[in-house]
């Protein structure tokens, strides 16, 4: 898996018509700076509103996932969404003229095409990855539904799916290697079963469906009026195989198992909206788009919940910046100079290491027989922290002081000695406005709070002081 962020190197549209709403709809993929995301945006509508791809915005799981924010909508977002994540592309605005993206041929490989087409760009931020730290579950036993994410330092998918229909039988699917979406999985079509149509277009939907955009089984012999019927209702020629494939026009699959790894396709799509690229593997039977959410939310509840909880990192992985390239952003040097590594950072939250050893000066005389880190050190640790996250929110770092202009709530809650490595945290509190930051600031010591406190920090262009 891709260790850097990536977007794309410059936009690329693709129309076409959305399968439910049979809109005609243009969709272009922009490129977005490190830690954007994937958000869409509906330039149809007054203000360009814009929508998260995030599982706290799902309202309908009916028949596809739609999102809904700041008045706009938009739907049937998982075959976009999961092209994303195959090319593990992490920042993305997508525009959209009308409420849903075309569903071009039914799968996802359009997408991958236009998307390869204009090339991606690696950028300066590592992903952040969120690695499922305990199993989560979803069941529904009434439907036979089960769903999993287990640990896992990989991403991995597995899906099985089980309709009862004489044609379309038990079938697999799995991705152990994300590197290969392109080839097994982006171009997986949709499919829905001969019964289900008429009543799908008379709730409203599948309005843009047709044999070149969806697999229809038939699993059971239907007259040629009803052939007729369906295909003025839709209008759209239907013709029922003859030769026993059991599928609508006798289109052939693409793979043995094309509904398997399109179910596939659609958990790495409604998956997506856990907000973050996901290390786990994936156990889904029977999945639809009410179980991927419901198991995207418990993901996003654990992953809320470990954010609160002391910050870890791996130390195999080589850090966001080092000793030297903090150097290079903070004005500091011996003996102040008191974060050693960037683990981790994002637009909002930094997290810093400062290794406490005993041969750092303070401790000659703070105690001679009880060393202790004095916590006005503390604090300076943690504000260093903070003023990386602060200045690197600027795009030209090198141009700005970064000050300390206020602590409130401060407390110390454990001593910290030499040998203990505290674990710094801060995140704004709120977005930075004429240079001021509100931050948060938290040190860990292993699973211990040792201290936090509310900052408030100033910025000052260097070429305003002189």
């Amino acid at each position: 898996m891709k260790i850097k962020q990536h977007t794309i190197k410059k936009a690329v549209s693709l129309s076409g018509t959305g399968l439910h709403s049979g809109k005609a709809v243009t969709m272009t993929f922009l490129p977005a700076p490190a830690n954007h995301g994937y958000k869409f945006q509906r330039i149809d509508l007054d203000g360009y509103p814009i929508v998260d791809a995030l599982v706290e915005n799902v309202v309908d799981t009916a028949r596809c996932t739609v999102l809904e924010q700041n008045g706009a909508r938009v739907q049937t977002v998982e075959h976009t969404l999961a092209a994303l994540v195959g090319l593990e592309i992490d920042n993305v605005l997508i525009q959209l003229d009308a409420e849903e993206p075309p569903i071009m041929d039914g799968s996802a490989i359009d997408y991958v095409k236009a998307l390869e087409s204009v090339g991606f760009e690696e950028q300066t931020s590592l992903r952040n990855f969120y690695e499922v730290n305990h199993a989560v579950h979803f069941r529904n036993d009434d439907a036979s539904i089960e769903l999993a994410a287990l640990p896992l330092n990989d991403y991995r998918v597995t899906t099985m799916i089980d309709f009862n229909s004489p044609i379309l039988q038990s079938q697999h699917a799995q991705l152990h290697d994300i590197s290969l979406f392109k080839v097994e999985i982006a171009s997986a079509r949709t499919f829905a079963f001969w019964d289900e149509l008429e009543r799908l277009f008379d709730a409203g939907l599948i309005k843009g469906g047709s044999v070149e955009n969806a697999i229809v089984v038939m699993d059971k012999q239907v007259s040629e009026e009803e052939i007729l019927h369906i295909s003025k209702k839709l209008d759209h020629p239907m013709v029922f195989s003859t030769n026993g494939s059991g599928i609508l026009n006798d289109i052939p699959l693409r793979f043995p198992n094309e509904p398997a790894r399109h179910k596939l396709l659609d958990v790495m799509g409604d998956l997506a909206l856990i907000g973050r690229p996901l290390k786990a593997h994936i156990l889904a039977a029977r999945p639809g788009h009410t179980s991927n959410i419901a198991l995207a939310k418990k993901i996003r509840k654990q992953m809320q919940d470990a954010q609160k909880a002391a910050p870890t990192f791996d130390v195999n992985m080589p850090p966001v910046f080092n000793v030297n390239d903090i150097a290079k952003l903070l004005p500091h040097r011996y003996p102040f100079q008191l974060v050693d590594k960037i683990v981790f950072l994002d637009g909002t939250t930094v997290v810093g290491v400062k290794n406490i050893t005993m041969n750092e000066p303070q401790f000659q005389g703070h105690f001679p027989d009880n060393p202790v880190m004095p916590g006005v050190l503390q604090t300076e640790a943690m504000a260093q922290v903070g003023g990386v996250l602060i200045l690197t929110t600027t795009g030209e770092p090198e141009a700005y002081w970064p000050y300390l202009i206020g602590i409130d709530n401060c407390k110390f809650r454990r001593n910290v000695m030499p040998g203990d490595q505290m674990v710094i945290r801060c995140t704004l509190t709120q977005p930075i406005r004429r240079g001021i930051a509100l931050m948060h600031g938290e040190a860990w010591v292993g699973k211990h709070l040792v201290m936090e406190a509310d900052m408030m920090a100033q910025l000052v262009r260097k070429d305003k002081m002189k």
